[in-house]
């Protein structure tokens, strides 16, 4: 996504990632040509040294007549935002703090004082040092890694952890798509009143909420870009306040 948008203000893209055992396989959607070279330097960069099978093709022929002349809503769907809980705000603490020395995969459970910890490539010993009165990899030690736990684009990592944002393919398409900037814009208007809001949408609308929708597109927009781009607000999803 963050290379789609270096590339065109407004792009048009959806991508499709499954990664594990030394391949690599991409499929784009989209509006504006992203070079194999920079698909390469981006993988490489994220999951080291593994075999590219990369596929774009031209975005829906109908779809993309629905933004033709204006930004419209580019999905069907209910959305639902949630004001981010205390224990929610503390698990992105420890997550932040663990990632700054084990910067590989791990989850994590806070359910009132009982943590848990998940962390691959980490001694059990030199986290149990910080967190004294955590349960530490209940089965034990791990590698983790791209060849020991494949997966996909949207297979929902992060979201395990909380309400806040979640849903389909949040980092995998772009902001015209309802799944993106509704979602945020729901967390966003949560966190604002303090109460859950549900929000649904049908593809060409263009207002929702009272609000044209390319106004909430900007205001996802901006949101995407405070977090650091879409590669940071995939490695998080759960939101410090």
């Amino acid at each position: 996504m963050d290379l789609a948008y270096s590339l065109e203000e407004n792009p048009k893209i959806a991508v499709e990632v499954l990664i594990g055992h030394g391949e690599c396989h991409i499929i784009a959607e989209t509006s504006v040509h992203l070079y194999y070279e920079d698909i390469e330097a981006i993988v490489e960069r994220i999951a080291g040294n593994v075999q590219i099978d990369y596929v774009e093709v031209p975005q829906d022929v109908q779809l993309a007549k629905n933004q033709k002349e204006k930004i419209r809503c580019g999905d069907n769907g209910i959305f639902k935002g949630m004001p981010l809980t205390e224990e929610e705000t503390q698990l992105s603490y420890v997550a932040h703090q663990i990632y700054n020395k084990y910067n590989s995969d791990g989850k994590y459970i806070l359910d009132k004082d009982k943590l848990i910890i998940c962390q691959s490539n980490a001694k059990n010993e030199e986290l149990k040092e910080v967190y004294p009165t955590a349960i530490i990899n209940p089965l034990g030690e791990w590698t983790g890694g791209t060849d020991v736990d494949t997966g996909a684009t949207n297979r929902k990592l992060g979201s395990d952890m909380g309400e806040a944002v979640t849903g389909g393919g949040l980092h995998g398409k772009d902001l015209s798509k309802a799944d993106v900037s509704v979602n945020i814009y729901a967390f966003l208007k949560a966190q604002e009143t303090g109460k859950p809001v549900e929000l649904c949408c049908a593809i060409g609308d263009e207002e929702i909420d009272g609000k044209p929708y390319s106004e909430i597109v900007e205001i996802a927009r901006e949101f995407i870009q405070k977090q650091g781009g879409f590669e940071k607000f995939a490695e998080w999803r759960i939101i410090l306040r």
